[in-house]
């Protein structure tokens, strides 16, 4: 089963436009994610929806976010993608005729519930500014190991 990779790629894209001031077009983040642009823009009508971006069209257009990070979570932006299965598991099959595949089904059933209830309250823990400011640690991080200042001269 394929994995479905959008909530992740749509992090990406909404940490990207974080960066940048003023809009930003479906084409630029379309090249970020390699992808089409009208990928980009049929997810991120989702979000235009559920009031997490807007855009504008024309000359100077693009998406652009409409809230403040510190106000979107994880789980906002899962649900504006439709919620999308959080497994790739699932039973054999829905309707055994079978007493053992049966227990086995209410077994799996029971534990993917309550993993997906934790997932999904923890997905409302985690908000976009959050991510933003673990990127610029990482950034600040990735700057220190680059610093070549303090080597001697390669003359």
């Amino acid at each position: 089963m394929k994995r479905d990779s959008r909530l992740s790629g749509i992090l990406h894209v909404l940490l990207h436009m974080a960066e940048t001031d003023g809009p930003v077009t479906s084409e630029h983040l379309s090249k970020a994610m390699q992808t089409n642009p009208v990928v980009i823009r049929r997810t991120m009508a989702g979000l235009r929806e559920q009031g997490l971006v807007r855009s504008a069209k024309g000359h100077n257009g693009g998406w652009t976010l409409s809230r403040d990070l510190a106000t979107v979570s994880l789980r906002e932006i899962y649900e504006a993608l439709g919620s999308p299965g959080i497994f790739a598991m699932g039973n054999r099959t829905e309707a055994p005729g079978c007493l053992v595949e049966e227990a086995v089904n209410a077994a799996l059933d029971d534990t993917f519930a309550r993993a997906e209830t934790l997932l999904l309250e923890r997905f409302g823990e985690v908000t976009l500014a959050m991510l933003h400011a673990d990127f610029h640690v990482r950034m600040e991080r990735h700057a220190s190991h680059c610093d070549f200042k303090d080597e001697p001269d390669a003359a």
